[in-house]
């Protein structure tokens, strides 16, 4: 069975990506996690951060943008002692940051859903790749997510993590063509 190159072989990884990138997800608080994940990843692989995503739900309240709206710097310094997550405090100040810009969409739009979706005008962007190679870093559209989401006030938003994001929540299908996931997602 071939999947995309880039899996290996723990079965944590496997399980991700068989079922979890690249599927649609419209979920605002699963959005909302990936979001703030790929932020974490930055300069790191998506393996060290997918490894800690357990802890990472437990300490940040499940991902409630609620509650990480409202962290006090008492929280914040407990949070960059823990070693179960990365303790950039650059990351983990963001996670705030970007949860107060979540909700302000939420209340400007209705829907942090919808309004990020809008990017790709509401359906996945079928990707046709044969390789890992010709996938690229990032694109126009996340160009423009990027740009749109740092005018909002969110940090860690780069294109490069955008593109990212997106192949993670299926707002893209970058699954390769012989890839074992791909009829699943299409």
């Amino acid at each position: 069975m071939k999947r995309c190159d880039w899996v290996n072989d723990d079965p944590l990884y496997i399980e991700y990506h068989d079922k979890e990138w690249g599927v649609p997800e419209y979920n605002e608080k699963k959005l909302f996690e990936l979001l703030i994940l790929e932020g974490a990843q930055a300069g790191l692989s998506w393996y060290t951060v997918l490894k800690k995503r357990a802890h990472y739900r437990k300490v940040f309240d499940q991902f409630d943008p609620y509650k990480i709206a409202n962290y006090t710097e008492d929280k914040v310094q407990a949070l960059l002692q823990d070693p179960g997550i990365i303790r950039n405090k650059l990351k983990v100040r963001s996670a705030i940051t970007n949860a107060q810009a979540f909700l302000a969409i939420k209340k400007e739009y209705g829907s942090f859903s919808e309004y990020i979706w809008s990017f790709v005008d509401g359906k996945p962007i079928i990707n046709q790749r044969d390789s890992i190679a010709q996938v690229p870093a990032t694109t126009a559209i996340s160009d423009h997510m990027s740009k749109a989401l740092k005018k909002r006030g969110f940090k860690f938003v780069g294109s490069t993590i955008c593109y990212a994001f997106m192949q993670a929540s299926g707002m893209v299908n970058d699954h390769i063509l012989s890839c074992i996931c791909r009829s699943r997602v299409e």
